[in-house]
């Protein structure tokens, strides 16, 4: 029996089409396979260890404390005529800061020497009579009691004008406190009366507060633990710097040196006092702020320094990523010094120069493949 032509074609055109779906079937799935077996690298920020100095801080919370701080209050009664200073002048020691009605006085110390003069005068008549009586007996005119009595009268003026010089003193004294100077150089702060009003010496508030600045002190408290270390270096006359950053330790405010330690330890806290010097010269600081002080004690020299940000934590250890020459990662554990500014060193277990994986840690095992970005 012949078969048509048609059918003919028809087999050929179905046997081509077979082909070319189980060809396609195979190839589709030979790439995942490979992908299976090969996985994707993973993208990761790298850097590379290097060696350098490492300080070595002790942290504490410090308070600002000036040195000297005193309250202008007046020791006369009176009305306040004027302030010579605006507030947060700067002033220095003996400048007039405020006065004070000063006439009251001033008639009372007229009234003290129009006294005294008026006794000087009684003095020189009583020592006039007084050598006119040595003449006349010696002339044997009067009596030696005669004589005697005119110089007691004489040594009672005498002792009337030296009593005379106690008021005119006071009054003098009373003039000086009418004028208010600053007893320190430091700043002025605000006011606590106006002009105009009366004060008295038995106010309880002062006119104002002048504080010194220049130089001001940081007190800060560091754990008892640290303070052998830090005496020793003292007792060796190393002069240690301390750093006084804002709250949030990023910015520094000043850079002084420690001047002392306090000789016992606060049973609560279990941190001594620690007590700065600052020279303060552009008045960054001021009394009563808070700031976070940082005692510089050492410097570790050729340190193996890694970003923070590296160091991964573990249940059983402390390790990195390290890339090797092959693009893989190795999980390697490290001994962790000191860290600062985010940046740590290692003790034990990385070598200069060694690549480190920063970012992209979240994916990465064992093994893993990565694409570097320095």
């Amino acid at each position: 029996m012949r078969i048509p032509h048609r059918w003919i074609w028809r087999a050929a055109i179905f046997i081509v089409v077979l082909i070319l779906f189980v060809f396609y079937n195979r190839s589709s799935r030979k790439p995942s396979r490979a992908q299976a077996a090969s996985p994707p690298a993973v993208p990761v920020v790298t850097t590379v260890a290097k060696t350098g100095d490492q300080p070595i801080y002790l942290n504490g919370l410090g308070l600002v404390t000036a040195f000297k701080s005193v309250t202008l209050r007046t020791r006369v009664d009176g009305e306040l005529l004027r302030f010579a200073v605006r507030e947060g002048q700067m002033v220095s020691q003996g400048d007039l800061i405020a006065e004070i009605d000063p006439r009251p006085f001033q008639v009372e110390l007229i009234q003290a020497e129009g006294q005294s003069e008026r006794d000087q005068a009684l003095l020189a008549n009583a020592t006039v009579d007084l050598e006119r009586y040595r003449v006349l007996y010696s002339e044997d005119s009067i009596p030696r009691q005669q004589l005697d009595t005119q110089v007691a009268t004489v040594h009672q003026f005498e002792a009337t004008v030296k009593a005379d010089r106690g008021p005119i003193e006071n009054a003098k004294l009373q003039l000086t406190y009418t004028r208010l100077t600053s007893p320190i150089t430091g700043r002025i702060g605000l006011r606590g009366i106006d002009p105009g009003n009366i004060v008295h010496a038995t106010d309880t508030n002062g006119l104002a507060i002048v504080t010194q600045l220049q130089p001001i002190a940081v007190i800060f408290n560091i754990a008892e633990d640290n303070v052998p270390a830090v005496m020793k270096k003292l007792r060796a006359g190393r002069r240690l710097i301390v750093e006084a950053y804002d709250r949030d330790l990023k910015n520094k405010i000043a850079t002084g040196t420690l001047l002392t330690i306090d000789n016992q330890a606060d049973v609560n806290t279990g941190t001594v006092r620690f007590k700065a010097i600052f020279q303060n010269d552009d008045n960054a600081l001021f009394a009563n702020q808070f700031v976070n002080a940082r005692l510089l004690v050492d410097v570790k020299h050729g340190a193996i320094l890694i970003p923070a940000g590296a160091i991964q934590h573990g249940p059983q250890a402390t390790f990195v990523f390290v890339v090797k020459k092959d693009s893989t990662v190795e999980m390697r554990n490290v001994a962790v010094g000191p860290i600062e500014h985010d940046v740590a060193s290692i003790d034990q277990g990385l070598a200069p120069g060694e690549v480190i994986v920063t970012e992209g840690v979240d994916k990465l095992q064992q093994g893993t493949k990565v694409t570097e970005r320095q």
